[in-house]
């Protein structure tokens, strides 16, 4: 009877553990994070190292037990290079992937094509890029540069330093025009003169045109708000034209571009962001080591790609404290000043714009393509998406005429 006991214990031990192996508790879903940028197309060199910075902290995060005990998982959706497309694949996302936030767009054409999605579904969206401003979304973070904190002071900056004969050239979409806008109204203010203005398609390879005006034109100064692989056609045919020495301030070209389309043959090439890879602060020093260490010792590393990498952590700090991911209740947080440390220096949420505070600082492009730092802004910047010099109805009114 003893044995018939212990035999039968045995039995029942091996049941509940055939048991406990049979009913483990599944492993917490993942919480889906939508990607909306450019994977192929004239934009791809410019947006595929964001989605790198999204997946590094997405990745920093998970190694940390995730968000509120679950995993983050990145869910891509390619645009093309096209708004109207980056529009769709949103609402995909949204209705048919249940992703908690979406992080995306480079061009403001993309930006403005997913605002109405996010807004009418309540939805929240965080922009990684410097833009021309002039907008504000209950449903969008925006990481990037405002007008006050890139346009402006480069305008100003490259004035002082080259003189008052400004070449502009763009892409023909919202930022630039807008952008050269503003450049046009401080250009003016400060007795300066636009010698010559042009735009040209979004992957336009002929530059001729802008060539040809800054050989007649000897401009003292260019202002460049070409986007995309254009900024390669151009940079090459400076070099072929052998104007390598004109001074030129390039907008929407981080290290990662540079590298890419070799702007460090041009001598006197400049760039007005907020971080720069060079940097000598240990918050970025140790940034770098670990990205590097995440994606290898040779990827350049620019500040709309750490913008994207701070939209993630702004997201994670805002669904750990509201208690969940849902997007009305993360968007509610950024009604609070919330700060974050960042590579360079803190940042700031501006709870007004819900743009963030930075620093400014202006840098010459190497031959490698990395920036040296020239100046730096002493504190953080506050963000004024509209610039205050003229009213939101005046503002208003002169969108309407530079903007299809």
């Amino acid at each position: 009877m003893r044995r018939i006991y212990w035999q039968g214990l045995a039995a029942l031990g091996v049941v509940a553990a055939l048991g406990l192996w049979f009913f483990k508790p599944a492993p917490p879903a993942p919480i889906k994070l939508g990607v909306v940028h450019a994977l192929s197309g004239t934009m791809a060199t410019s947006e595929a190292p964001l989605v790198d910075a999204l997946a590094f902290a997405v990745d920093e995060i998970n190694r940390q037990g995730g968000v509120l005990g679950r995993p983050l998982e990145l869910v891509l959706a390619d645009t093309r290079s096209d708004a109207q497309h980056a529009a769709r694949q949103a609402q995909w996302l949204i209705e048919e992937q249940g992703v908690a936030a979406l992080f995306g767009c480079w061009t403001s054409a993309c930006r403005r094509a997913l605002k109405p999605v996010v807004e009418a579904h309540d939805h929240v969206l965080f922009y990684p890029l410097q833009y021309e401003g002039m907008e504000t979304s209950p449903n969008i973070i925006y990481t990037g540069l405002a007008p006050n904190q890139q346009i402006v002071p480069a305008v100003r900056w490259g004035m002082e330093r080259f003189g008052p004969r400004v070449l502009l050239v763009g892409s023909d979409y919202v930022f630039p025009r807008v952008a050269n806008m503003i450049i046009a109204d401080l250009v003016r203010i400060n007795g300066g003169e636009i010698v010559a203005q042009t735009y040209l398609p979004l992957a336009a390879r002929d530059v001729s045109l802008v060539i040809r005006d800054i050989e007649q034109q000897q401009p003292a100064l260019i202002l460049n708000t070409l986007n995309g692989d254009t900024n390669q056609a151009f940079f090459d045919a400076l070099v072929a034209q052998g104007l390598t020495d004109v001074p030129m301030v390039s907008f929407s070209v981080g290290e990662s571009e540079m590298v890419a389309w070799g702007g460090g043959r041009l001598t006197q090439h400049f760039g007005v962001w907020s971080f720069f890879q060079s940097l000598e602060d240990a918050r970025t020093r140790d940034f770098v080591r670990r990205f590097h260490a995440f994606l290898g010792e040779a990827r350049p590393i620019s500040d709309p790609m750490v913008a994207s990498y701070l939209g993630v952590q702004l997201w994670a700090r805002s669904a750990a404290y509201e208690g969940t991911p849902a997007p009305s209740r993360v968007n509610s947080t950024f009604l609070s000043q919330l700060s974050l440390p960042a590579p360079g220096s803190i940042v700031v949420v501006d709870n007004h714009t819900r743009h963030l505070w930075r620093k400014v600082r202006i840098a010459q492009v190497q031959a490698n393509g990395q920036y040296q730092a020239l100046m730096a802004s002493e504190h953080l910047i506050r963000p004024t998406p509209w610039p205050d010099y003229w009213s939101h109805a005046s503002w208003q009114q002169r969108l309407a005429e530079v903007l299809p």
